[in-house]
């Protein structure tokens, strides 16, 4: 803590001419008291402190000192065992804070500031910046930056991952965003980059080799915990973080991606190079190109290629999705060819399908004509085992069904109409009605229908003769009505009798 010199002699009046100590000259000033004491040591003056007591680790201190020596990282839990086993009696925490004091540091190593030319050097890295979630499926946000080492222009591309192919991309646009690139590409030991290293002996990347000898770039990794010689990747994603990620409000990737552009054209542009304070970013970047290597003529394929199984259903999965394809490829193996805003599914050379990316989980991805074809390949189908049925009871059906194809008769109602009278009326009465319908020249159900209503007629019995008895038949004999006059003459005859 540095002090005001008002301060120091405020400090050292209270000593020599109040006489006050040191714990009074700290509470009542404020400050520390080893400030208090390292004041008046630096103006001669030994202060008075008091004597402290002995610790009980203090016999113990050359043991403790020399196996420090010998064994520098030895822990302080391991060393409290062992001297436990000695004799000692204090706690383990309070061991601790003694250890820490007394173990021996590494001198701390002093890095040179490194240089680089114009056009010469660029570093990359990802940034992890949380995650974002879209529909069902979240999926980490991660920043691609790459950094031109001498005008400290940088790029900057959000991707849903960290993947090979998102590395890759991250690359082309990069270079394409300079229009040109630089002789070398600085990478930390990463596995996009590096798979592994023993030594000086490092095993690439295939895929950015592949990249590498595209562009005519150097891959190079830097040395193991050296982070002084990628530093600057490392001050722009912290740069990029507290400038322009902190409290950022964007819709979509697309749009975080939009503001993003931006930023980089903008204010990160404008602030001054490290390299020349003179110049900002932006005046440094353009004096930096003419000595940037130029593009190749074409740009480098970045499309994800996997190999997947289409199962029984129309459907592959491919990154938490379906995608449908067309029926006559189920059980098959395909390949994914899949951008960032497309998906191909091909069968060898022959594209099947080609969709748009979801980055949703769980989604089904249709083609309106997949399914179409499935339903109908699935209602043909039915119609041919319906067929296969009639023409193994009734042979003959199989005459009738070509000459109804030939009048444009549909095929399917034809066998459908032709199996329900089948199951109604049987096989052997159904083979005499086609019969009969092929005889008429008339190919339809109808004609089968009405040859089949003409048989339930044919054979119906004819009606019985019954014998009847005698009383019986009397009994239809006509009679012939008679007069009642007589009975109403007989009966006024009666009533005057009486009168």
């Amino acid at each position: 803590m540095s002090i005001t010199p008002e301060l120091t002699a405020q400090i050292l009046r209270y000593h020599h001419a109040e006489h006050w100590p040191v714990g009074t000259i700290s509470s009542q000033l404020g400050v520390h008291r080893e400030t208090i004491m390292r004041v008046l040591t630096q103006a001669g003056v030994a202060p008075n402190v008091p004597a402290q007591r002995a610790s009980g680790v203090t016999p113990y201190m050359p043991f403790i000192e020399q196996t420090l020596k010998q064994f520098p990282s030895l822990t302080a839990s391991r060393l409290h065992a062992m001297v436990v086993e000695r004799g000692y009696g204090g706690r383990p925490d309070h061991f601790r804070h003694i250890i820490a004091r007394h173990r021996p540091r590494p001198p701390a190593e002093a890095y040179l500031r490194l240089r680089t030319l114009p056009g010469e050097q660029c570093q990359c890295d990802w940034g992890h910046f949380g995650h974002i979630q879209i529909g069902q499926a979240k999926r980490p946000l991660m920043a691609f930056v790459m950094v031109l080492s001498w005008s400290r222009r940088i790029f900057l591309r959000f991707f849903l991952g960290a993947h090979m192919e998102n590395f890759l991309r991250g690359h082309v646009q990069a270079f394409e965003s300079w229009g040109s690139l630089p002789r070398v590409v600085l990478y930390d030991n990463l596995k996009s980059a590096v798979l592994e290293r023993k030594g000086q002996a490092i095993r690439f990347n295939p895929a950015l080799l592949t990249l590498a000898g595209h562009y005519h770039f150097e891959p190079r990794p830097v040395a193991p915990a050296r982070g002084n010689e990628k530093g600057r990747v490392e001050r722009s994603i912290r740069y990029i973080r507290d400038n322009f990620f902190a409290a950022r409000a964007f819709s979509s990737l697309d749009d975080l991606n939009a503001q993003a552009d931006a930023w980089v054209a903008g204010a990160a542009s404008q602030r001054r190079c490290p390299e020349d304070t003179k110049l900002s970013v932006q005046e440094a970047f353009e004096q930096e190109l003419p000595q940037l290597r130029e593009l190749p003529a074409t740009p480098f394929s970045c499309e994800e290629l996997k190999i997947v199984s289409a199962s029984k259903t129309p459907y592959i999965r491919f990154d938490l999705n379906d995608y449908s394809i067309p029926h006559t490829h189920v059980q098959r193996s395909l390949t994914v060819h899949a951008s960032l805003n497309e998906v191909r599914i091909l069968d060898g050379q022959q594209v099947l399908a080609t969709h748009r990316r979801c980055w949703d989980k769980g989604a089904q991805i249709e083609i309106d004509a997949h399914l179409d074809e499935l339903v109908q390949h699935k209602r043909a189908a039915r119609v041919h085992r319906d067929t296969d049925r009639l023409v193994h009871a009734v042979p003959q059906i199989q005459t009738l069904l070509n000459e109804a194809a030939k009048r444009g008769e549909p095929l399917g109602r034809t066998a459908s109409q032709l199996q329900e009278l089948l199951d109604v009326h049987g096989r052997t009465p159904m083979t005499a009605a086609v019969a009969d319908a092929l005889d008429r020249g008339v190919p339809h159900p109808n004609a089968v229908r009405l040859a089949l209503e003409r048989q339930r007629q044919q054979q119906t019995p004819p009606p019985l003769g019954v014998a009847l008895p005698e009383h019986v038949r009397e009994r239809d004999i006509a009679v012939r009505p008679h007069s009642l006059d007589g009975y109403d003459q007989l009966i006024g005859n009666q009533d005057d009798a009486n009168d």
